[in-house]
């Protein structure tokens, strides 16, 4: 079975629970799925749909929701899958293209970060502009292999893979959201100082273990990306630091942004555009 055929597989069973046919795909990041309970429609444990990874990390419920949200179609993972559960680049992303060949065409993500830029604090949101990523580089790209004409092209840019036009979108409705570059760690280790201090010197001030290789699927399907960060702690630069980073501190932190989050999701999520060209 080919990669087209396990998404239609997949499909198939949605389709059984819910006809909707979503305008917007959404991927809710570790512990920020409480946006989910706003959805009005189904929720589909990922364990029931043909070929879907199961979400294995604290945090993430592992359901497909179905419904409408704030007036919008959309499709969101309660829960995302990462690299560090022992998925493929293939695995991770399945879930993303299966949303994108639902029919929705904008995709936004969010995710919890380590903040690198010494301006930022925890309980931030970021709009995420670039992303670096030595996994990618290093062979870890959903892409590599046989490339599925039906799905995308075999080589996609990923210069301004953030479309330019949603950054500016979010910008208008929140002036004070800044931009930032992303960077992808597998994980599920936190990032040693000297880590930290090589990719702040790369220019970026973000750091997490997720998101990139979803955006990458999103853009080879042909979907308009946004994605947003939210600042859970501080990364450490500093080998003389007293501070332990520990998933603990994530998770009190997640508390304040959810309401945040909830507010930005509830002025963001109407203004988005219903089609790839607008």
């Amino acid at each position: 079975m080919n990669l087209c055929e396990k998404l239609d597989s997949a499909i198939r069973h949605v389709r059984a629970k819910s006809d909707l046919v979503p305008e917007i795909s959404l991927v809710l990041g570790s512990g920020l799925g409480a946006l989910a309970d706003h959805i009005d429609g189904v929720a589909i444990p990922y364990a029931e749909i043909p070929h879907f990874p199961v979400s294995t990390a604290p945090g993430h419920a592992g359901r497909l929701l179905l419904g409408n949200l704030f007036g919008r179609r959309v499709v969101a993972m309660q829960g995302r899958v990462h690299l560090y559960e022992g998925y493929s680049p293939e695995e991770v992303v399945f879930p993303q293209r299966v949303m994108a060949r639902m029919g929705a065409k904008t995709a936004v993500f969010t995710n919890a970060a380590g903040g690198i830029g010494k301006d930022l604090v925890v309980g931030d949101l970021v709009l995420i502009e670039d992303h670096l990523s030595l996994a990618m580089a290093a062979g870890l790209d959903p892409l590599r292999g046989t490339n599925e004409d039906g799905l995308g092209p075999r080589f996609v840019s990923m210069n301004k893979v953030y479309d330019p036009a949603l950054l500016a979108l979010a910008q208008s409705l929140f002036p004070s959201l800044r931009r930032s570059t992303y960077a992808h760690n597998v994980g599920p280790s936190f990032e040693p100082p000297a880590l930290i201090r090589m990719f702040g010197a790369m220019g970026c001030h973000l750091v997490g273990m997720s998101t990139v290789p979803e955006v990458i699927a999103a853009r080879h399907m042909g979907q308009r990306v946004l994605a947003l960060s939210a600042v859970t702690n501080i990364a450490v630069p500093d080998l003389a630091s007293d501070h332990v980073t520990s998933e603990a501190e994530v998770w009190e932190s997640v508390k304040i942004i959810q309401p945040r989050l909830l507010a930005l999701m509830r002025v963001l999520i109407p203004a988005l555009p219903t089609t790839r060209g607008e």
